[in-house]
C-alpha cells in the first residue's frame, strides 16, 4: 500500500491536471442560429384563398432601390424623413441605448485582462512609550511614506468571464437590432403621417367642392322656387343637403389638425415651431411595385427577429456563466510596497516590499443556490426560444395581413374609381336632359350630390391604399440604413 508522501504526490497530479483541463474549457453550450418555424420555408405568405394586391411581387433580395417612401410619390417626405431620422427623441433613446450596451460590452471584456491598481499614502504616528514600559522621555512621532501597487489576474478556468463577455457582446446586437426596428417604425409612422395628411387634404378639397357645388345649386333651387318653378320640397332638400356637408368639414379639419400635430411630435418638434409640408395624394405617382422578401430571408432581414434571436444568443451565455460558477476557480496577485519614513528614502531597495499570492476558491455547499441558478438560466433559455419563434410567426402574420389589406383595399379603390366614372357619366346625361328640358332641376341635383360623394369615397380609399403600402413595406423590413444614406446624398 503506497506511503503518505506518495498519496499527496498523486493528488497533487490530479489537482494539476484538473486545472489544466479547465484552463482549456468554456463550461456551458455554444450557441447556434435556432431553426425558424416551418413557415419560414415556404414561398410565400399568403393563406389558401387569400389574393394578393398587384404589383407586389416576391423578391429573394427585397431591397428597394433609393428610400422606399419614395414609391408614395408625396413631394417633400424626403426632407422630413431627414429631419426625423435627426431629431426624434424614440430614436435618440434607442441610439442611447446601444450606446450603453456597448459600454458595458468593453466593460465586461475588460473583466478578462490584467488588473492594475496603484495607491500611495503618507501619514504620521506617535509611538505611545509608556505602553511598554518607557517613560522620562518624550514619546517619538514618527512620519511613514508608502507607494506601490498590486495586479489581478483570474485565470478564468472554466470560462465564466468569457461565457459574460460573450453575454454582453449579444446585448449589443439586441441593443442595435432594436435600434435597426426603432428606425423602421419611425419612417414607417411619419410615411403613416404624411399619408393621412395627404389623404385628409384630399378629402377636404373633395367636401369644399361639394359644399360650393351646393350652395351654387340651392341659390339656383332657390330662385327657381321663388318663380314657381320647384316645389318648396326641393329647396329644402337641397338645403339639408347643404348643412350636411358643411357640418363633415369641421371633422375632417379636426383630423388633420392632429395629424399634423403627430408629425411634429415624430420629427421631434413642437407645432408652434415647425410646419409640415402640404402633402397631397397624386393618383399618377401611386405605389406600383413592391418587393417582399421571402420568408427565409424576411428571418435574416427584420430587426424584431434578429434582436429576438440576440436575446436567445444572451441567455445561452447565461447558462455557461451559472455553469462555471459551480466549479474551482484560481486568481494569481502580486503586490509591490515601497515603505520609508523620509521622501528620500521611499524608493531604496532597503524599503521595498512584494508579494506573489495565488489563490483557489471553490464552492462547497451552497444549498444547491448555484445548481438552481443554472436550471434557471436553462429555463430562460427556453423562455427565449419561443420568445424567438413567436416573434418570427408573428412577423409572417403581419406580412400576410398587410398582403390581404392591400388586395382587399385596392379591389375597393377600384370598384369606387368605376362608379365615380359611372356617376360623373350619369351626371353629363342629366344636364344634357336638363338643358333639352328632359330632366328636372332636382334629378341633376341628385345625381351631382352622387358624384361629390363618389369623388369623397374615391379620396378615402386612395389613402387607405397608400396606408395599406405603408404597412406591408414595414412589414417586410425594407432597408432603412440604405435608404437613410440615399436621401443624406441626394441632399444639396
Amino acid at each position: 500500500m503506497p506511503g503518505r508522501p506518495e498519496l499527496q504526490s498523486r493528488a497533487t497530479w490530479v489537482i494539476a491536471l484538473a486545472l489544466a483541463t479547465g484552463a482549456c474549457t468554456t463550461a456551458g453550450p455554444n450557441f447556434e442560429t435556432p431553426a425558424p418555424p416551418q413557415g419560414a420555408a415556404a414561398v410565400g405568405y399568403a393563406m389558401k384563398g387569400d389574393a394578393t394586391p398587384p404589383g407586389v411581387r416576391l423578391d429573394p433580395v427585397a431591397s428597394p432601390n433609393g428610400p422606399w417612401w419614395r414609391a408614395l410619390g408625396l413631394a417633400g417626405l424626403d426632407e422630413v424623413m431627414q429631419l426625423a431620422l435627426a431629431n426624434n427623441q424614440g430614436l435618440a433613446e434607442a441610439n442611447a441605448a446601444l450606446e450603453r450596451a456597448q459600454a458595458e460590452a468593453d466593460s465586461a471584456r475588460g473583466q478578462q485582462r490584467l488588473q492594475a491598481d496603484l495607491n500611495a499614502s503618507a501619514r504620521k504616528t506617535r509611538i505611545n512609550s509608556k505602553l511598554f514600559g518607557f517613560s522620562g522621555f518624550t514619546p517619538p512621532t514618527i512620519g511613514l511614506l508608502s507607494v506601490g501597487g498590486n495586479v489581478n489576474y483570474d485565470l478564468d478556468l472554466f470560462g465564466a468571464r468569457r461565457r459574460a463577455t460573450e453575454q454582453a457582446r449579444a446585448m449589443v446586437e439586441v441593443a442595435r437590432h432594436e435600434a435597426d426596428a426603432a428606425r423602421l417604425t419611425l419612417t414607417a409612422n411619419v410615411a403613416r403621417q404624411a399619408m393621412t395628411i395627404a389623404a385628409l387634404r384630399a378629402q377636404i378639397t373633395a367636401i369644399e367642392a361639394v359644399i360650393a357645388d351646393d350652395r351654387r345649386i340651392f341659390e339656383m333651387v332657390r330662385a327657381a322656387q321663388a318663380e314657381g318653378g320647384v316645389p318648396l320640397s326641393d329647396l329644402v332638400l337641397i338645403y339639408r343637403q347643404l348643412t350636411d356637408s358643411e357640418a363633415s368639414l369641421p371633422r375632417l379639419q379636426k383630423d388633420l389638425a392632429s395629424a399634423r400635430h403627430q408629425l411634429a411630435l415624430l420629427v421631434g418638434r413642437a407645432p408652434a415651431e415647425w410646419t409640415p409640408p402640404d402633402f397631397a395624394l397624386d393618383p399618377a405617382q401611386a405605389v406600383a411595385d413592391v418587393p417582399v422578401a421571402l420568408p427565409s430571408a424576411l428571418v435574416r432581414t427584420r430587426p424584431d427577429i434578429l434582436a429576438a434571436e440576440a436575446e436567445l444568443h444572451a441567455a445561452t451565455a447565461a447558462i455557461g456563466i451559472a455553469q462555471a460558477n459551480r466549479y474551482p476557480d484560481i486568481r494569481l496577485t502580486a503586490t509591490l510596497t515601497q515603505t520609508a519614513t523620509t521622501p528620500e528614502g521611499l524608493f531604496g531597495y532597503s524599503g521595498s516590499g512584494w508579494n506573489l499570492f495565488s489563490g483557489l476558491s471553490a464552492p462547497v455547499f451552497n444549498g444547491g443556490t448555484l445548481k438552481a441558478r443554472q436550471r434557471a438560466a436553462e429555463a430562460e433559455a427556453r423562455v427565449a426560444l419561443a420568445r424567438y419563434q413567436s416573434t418570427v410567426l408573428r412577423a409572417f402574420v403581419q406580412v400576410s395581413d398587410a398582403l390581404s389589406a392591400a388586395s382587399s383595399d385596392h379591389a375597393e379603390l377600384e370598384a369606387d374609381r368605376r362608379s365615380l366614372a359611372a356617376e360623373e357619366g350619369k351626371l353629363r346625361t342629366a344636364h344634357a336632359a336638363y338643358d333639352l328640358g328632359g330632366a328636372s332641376l332636382r334629378q341633376v341635383v341628385e345625381v351631382q350630390q352622387l358624384v361629390n360623394r363618389a369623388r369623397q369615397t374615391v379620396a378615402r380609399s386612395q389613402g387607405q391604399y397608400d396606408l395599406d403600402m405603408i404597412r406591408l413595406y414595414a412589414a417586410v423590413a425594407s432597408d432603412w440604413r440604405t435608404s437613410a444614406q440615399t436621401v443624406a446624398a441626394a441632399k444639396p
